[in-house]
């Protein structure tokens, strides 16, 4: 499991990372919302646990924009608001828990278990598709069966290509169905993506042809 940790505070940041190594979690800590919403745009997490009082912008908004990009993503507030109001607010407005400062890392690393457990029995679309299983919702990947780690444009851009069907995808379409019409990006942003793509699951991943543009390398499982 992969949590994405967002506290602003190093000392107990270095103290959660530690603790929930020790229950088989591996995280990823950043101390603001800025670094938050960059790194979960680039890579893929199982769940996020939430500090509220961050140094540049409150909680509760980077959590509503996270949870615009990626509705099933677990959330656990972790914070020293204790009031009830700030307990029901928190879990009105889309965190699934809410734990209270001072903390057990058991407790911690037994509710995040759980939190997974239960967004991974849901009913997610699959893409099957060669040695790829893909879930574009929550952004897990398995290749030959073994967990891949796909930032979330790479697995939008595979879900894009296995959506065609077999047909090719010309460049300027994938850029205006990934980034959408209103946001700046490079001339080369999909060739990065790609290029990444193909070093974690293989060159064949993806097929190019000029003129044509790009699709799947593996026919889609019927």
């Amino acid at each position: 499991m992969r949590v994405l940790l967002v506290e602003d505070d190093e000392l107990i940041g270095k103290g959660i990372v530690a603790g929930l190594r020790k229950h088989g979690i591996a995280v990823q800590h950043v101390g603001t919302a800025q670094d938050a919403e960059t790194v979960h745009m680039e890579e893929t997490f199982h769940a996020l646990v939430l500090d509220l009082g961050l140094p540049d912008r409150d909680g509760m908004e980077l959590l509503a924009s996270m949870r615009a990009v990626e509705p099933q993503l677990p959330v656990l507030i972790l914070t020293a608001r204790d009031a009830i109001e700030h307990r029901l607010k928190g879990l009105h407005e889309g965190a699934d828990d809410y734990m209270v400062k001072p903390f057990d890392l058991r407790e911690l690393a037994a509710r995040l278990h759980a939190l997974v457990r239960r967004t991974q029995g849901r009913a997610a679309q699959v893409i099957l598709a060669g040695p790829l299983r893909l879930e574009p919702e929550s952004g897990l990947a398995w290749f030959h069966g073994e967990s891949a780690t796909l930032s979330r444009r790479e697995v939008d851009l595979l879900a894009q290509l296995a959506n065609a069907d077999g047909r090719w995808v010309a460049p300027a379409l994938l850029n205006e169905r990934l980034y959408g019409l209103g946001e700046e990006i490079g001339s080369n942003a999909v060739n990065v993506h790609i290029h990444n793509i193909r070093r974690k699951l293989g060159s064949e991943a993806i097929e190019t042809v000029r003129g044509l543009g790009y699709r799947l390398g593996w026919r889609l499982a019927s």
